[in-house]
């Protein structure tokens, strides 16, 4: 029988110490607004290695959202080169970028963005089902992750019956399920209060420790400074230092 997840077992998180598993080099982003061009990022460079835990962090228009995007392989940069795992992602087409989301990179949203008419196990299930797993192995892997991140009891709920905690960690789960090399969290405690969002970010770096890279974007400083690195935004540059942002 094939492994469903062989591919992934072959390109695992990886350690620190080996070779960047992402490199952004003199990235740049343009766009038309009107009769003018906006910059919106202007020649970032950016290495993660494996198992890091890097927080992008910024004032609005900083670039934050722009660079997310590049990163994700939701957009294209204008300028500039970015390696993911020894490829260069900006010569792919549409479809290996799609290819490239599902496999290797793990997405959690501020929002949840869980389906609301299926359950928890469903709605984790949901990466595989698009990737053709058969129905047994994508339940025992929806299980696995939602065993990890605290939530295998509550597999049968739909989100309506979890709190947003809860609702978060099924998303995460949700993330896990591929083996991605890296999550990429889009303001991940934006929609929770103070005591809930730091139970989120506490399976943020419990998957941290145990090897998983994570890539989170925010505006919170409390949020950044549980990561092991923090990068600084400001009008579309990495800042030379936390107090440019102040």
């Amino acid at each position: 029988m094939v492994n469903p997840f062989k591919e992934y077992e072959e390109c695992p998180a990886g350690k620190r110490g080996e070779p960047p598993l992402l490199e952004l080099h003199c990235i740049t982003k343009t766009f038309r607004v009107g009769d003018h061009s906006v910059c919106a990022l202007q020649g970032i460079d950016l290495q993660v290695a494996p198992g890091e835990m890097v927080a992008i962090r910024g004032p609005s228009g900083s670039g934050k959202s722009t660079l997310l995007q590049i990163l994700g392989c939701l957009d294209r940069p204008t300028g500039g080169t970015y390696q993911l795992n020894g490829r260069q992602i900006e010569l792919l087409s549409d479809a290996d970028l799609s290819r490239i989301r599902n496999h290797y990179i793990g997405f959690v949203f501020q929002s949840f963005h869980l389906i609301p008419t299926l359950t928890a196990i469903k709605n984790v299930e949901l990466p595989l089902f698009y990737r053709g797993v058969d129905a047994v192995s994508r339940r025992q892997r929806a299980l696995e992750v939602l065993d990890q991140v605290g939530l295998a009891n509550r597999a049968l709920h739909n989100p309506n019956q979890l709190s947003g905690g809860q609702r978060q960690r099924v998303a995460i789960a949700r993330a896990l399920v591929n083996r991605p090399s890296f999550l990429l969290a889009d303001e991940p405690t934006g929609n929770l209060d103070s005591q809930t969002g730091a139970e989120v970010m506490a399976v943020f770096r419990e998957l941290n420790r145990q090897g998983q890279t994570v890539i989170l974007v925010t505006h919170d400083p409390m949020v950044a400074a549980q990561a092991s690195r923090q990068v600084f935004l400001r009008d579309g540059r990495i800042a030379s230092a936390p107090t440019e942002l102040s």
